[in-house]
């Protein structure tokens, strides 16, 4: 099977785009083949693939299909804006072939990519992932789209919404005893789980062992879907710098949403000011947690690397 393709990465957090209108591919056969496109040897390599699929006018898409472990059912994500629409329909995977519900860096590139090759000549747009309605603003420069503003939502706080087993309400400033060390961790969604562990004084985050400690939390059983970790050192009141251990990718350059989720443990914490530049392996990102509002604003890059065509078996 011979299938059309975009890499793209934001902040090096980088992604197999692929056309879900012109590769119409079986629900059952999707998780082999992000598999074998991500693996950096004998595949494309990327932290996962995203589908794309355009809307029509009923904001109507059957292809796509639900994780049943996510708790969406058909056609319930309509139900998520205002007016039940959206405009194009994000279909994430992890490099394990595991559905992931959303990724802040991914969505920025599925807005670059539908703008670039002219599915939309919108320069606002909403799209949807697992029943998450966003929306994003687009920077366009010579007719390409550079920056991305994504309008995040609000941030999840209730331990049982996370998900994470506490005995709080909501996991803040929360010890974890994890590979025999205790920790503490603050656990936001913002719509997939994060729990963000910020670095003691002395300690170098630089030559932190996140290979080794990333995947006890991936894993760890107070998480019930399992979990992203972000390790994080806050640098000044409006700067921070993180590592991340995605849930099914292991360490990446960047994440999005755990961006997010960091600025918000941050101001409970009392750490920094509502706005931070979050400092990523592979770039920064601005993110700003509008407190009257309760809604989280990221605004970064979105690069397309390369396109090609790829042929496998399937």
């Amino acid at each position: 099977m011979k299938i059309e393709f975009t890499k793209m990465q934001g902040c090096g957090n980088d992604y197999v785009y692929i056309n879900g209108a012109d590769v119409p591919i079986a629900q059952g056969e999707k998780p082999e083949l992000v598999r074998k496109l991500s693996d950096r040897h004998f595949g494309i390599g990327g932290d996962g693939v995203i589908f794309i699929h355009p809307l029509g006018k009923e904001g109507l898409h059957t292809t796509s299909g639900t994780d049943e472990g996510m708790g969406v059912k058909p056609g319930e994500w309509m139900r998520s804006d205002e007016d039940g629409t959206a405009d194009f329909e994000m279909e994430m995977y992890n490099a394990d072939g595991s559905r992931a519900e959303m990724c802040g860096n991914g969505i920025r590139s599925v807005a670059k990519y539908v703008y670039d090759k002219g599915l939309t000549e919108e320069k606002s747009i909403r799209i949807v992932s697992c029943g998450q309605v966003k929306h994003l603003d687009l920077t366009v420069e010579d007719g390409k789209a550079v920056s991305i503003k994504v309008n995040m939502g609000a941030p999840v706080l209730r331990a049982e919404e996370v998900p994470v087993i506490s005995a709080q309400e909501e996991a803040i400033a929360e010890k974890i005893e994890v590979d025999g060390k205790e920790y503490e961790m603050t656990c936001v969604s913002m719509g997939n789980p994060h729990a963000v562990i910020f670095m003691q004084e002395g300690e170098d985050l630089d030559g932190f062992a996140i290979e080794k400690t990333g995947p006890y939390f991936e894993n760890h059983i107070r998480f019930p879907k399992r979990t992203n970790t972000e390790f994080v050192k806050v640098i000044d009141r409006h700067t921070v710098q993180m590592r991340v251990w995605e849930r099914g990718s292991g360490e990446t350059l960047a994440c999005g949403t755990g961006a997010c989720a960091t600025a918000v443990a941050c101001v409970l914490n009392g750490l920094t000011e509502e706005e931070v530049t979050v400092k990523l392996l592979g770039g920064e990102l601005r993110i700003r947690w509008d407190r009257e509002e309760n809604t989280v604003y990221m605004t970064g890059p979105a690069v397309t690397v390369f396109e090609g065509t790829v042929e496998l078996e399937l």
